[in-house]
């Protein structure tokens, strides 16, 4: 059993990345920025964090939730996460970490949630 490991879309407020890691700084959550994220696609990005082991976090309920529904059909995602826009950074970042806390990477496998919850 594994922890799991963020990793933010390019629409994921760098707000929410940079106050889990203060407040929990042995979760491992990669920014887009550091992903090289910025202009690459959703089936893309989901095979990137796919090939990294990384739950993908982002605030697209738009395309994100279709994309990975096609996704899963012909490989394993390692989780997706939708924050809501509207929800407060204070309680994106709670979620994220209770997330983390009690949950495992391989529970997150071809998995999609909204948070919140």
């Amino acid at each position: 059993m594994t922890k799991a490991r963020f990793q933010a879309d390019a629409d994921l407020r760098q707000a929410i990345v940079t106050g889990v890691i203060r407040r929990q700084p042995s979760l491992d959550f990669q920014s887009a920025n550091e992903a090289g994220f910025e202009g690459l696609k959703d089936p893309e990005v989901l095979a990137f964090a796919a090939r990294d082991g990384r739950v993908l976090v982002t605030h697209d309920r738009k395309t994100m939730p279709t994309e990975f529904g096609q996704f899963i059909l012909s490989q394993t995602s390692s989780g997706v996460l939708i924050v809501s826009q509207s929800l407060p950074i204070s309680e994106a970042i709670d979620a994220l970490i209770l997330v983390w806390e009690v949950s495992t990477a391989e529970e997150w496998i071809n998995q999609i949630m909204c948070v919140p919850f």
